[in-house]
């Protein structure tokens, strides 16, 4: 059970978080549960993870601001695995060095700027930028299927492209998008009847 000092200081970050966001990311806490908060990352310009949207969870202990909480990324980055308690220096991995002076916010811009690191650890993994930049195009379709994502940021949900049927038309994570054959471009087409003119008119020229 939190302590009455744990939730006056969650609730004093929540009110801080409203008028002063944290840049490039989202948050907060669950409705009946305090001491659990969400938040999405919202991939900065410029860099892998541009264009896509990161949920994570803090899971905050009822010792807190004197001890650190747990840090988990729910959405696939390329950078974080997933469902897996993260080791970073605000973390609970690391109760040494921990600051009960350091808020919310500063947890959620320490991860914010190591996420834009590529420094090992435990629960970091390691992908091409290609992969980066794919799991930023599916980030979207896989917040959807959130519940808790979909309750607190239903300003983030994106509505699906629909097909005829009306029914939502998502490619298949796993299968790439395939590119026309060769014979379906009208510029192939087009070159094969100049060919075949152009051969027309050199016979037509040797029977004269």
């Amino acid at each position: 059970m939190a302590k009455k000092q744990c939730i006056a200081r969650l609730r004093k970050e929540c009110q801080r978080l409203e008028a002063e966001p944290v840049p490039h990311i989202a948050c907060a806490p669950i409705e009946d549960n305090i001491l659990e908060w969400h938040f999405v990352i919202s991939g900065p310009p410029a860099t892998p993870y541009e264009g896509g949207a990161y949920h994570g969870k803090l899971v905050f202990p009822p010792e807190y601001p004197y001890r650190p909480p747990s840090i988990y990324m729910l959405t696939q980055s390329g950078r974080f695995d997933t469902n897996t308690r993260l080791c970073l220096s605000m973390s609970d991995f690391h109760p040494e060095t921990w600051v009960p002076a350091w808020s919310v916010g500063t947890i959620l811009n320490g991860i914010l700027s190591f996420m834009l690191e590529s420094t090992p650890t435990v629960g970091s993994v390691e992908t091409t930028l290609s992969q980066k930049r794919n799991y930023a195009r599916l980030s979207h379709a896989a917040n959807r299927k959130d519940a808790v994502f979909r309750q607190l940021f239903p300003h983030l949900v994106q509505a699906p492209p629909t097909g005829a049927d009306g029914a939502p038309a998502e490619p298949e994570a796993d299968e790439p998008i395939a590119s026309p054959g060769l014979l379906a471009r009208p510029s192939v087409w087009l070159a094969l009847w100049v060919a075949v003119v152009a051969l027309g008119l050199a016979f037509s020229q040797l029977e004269l």
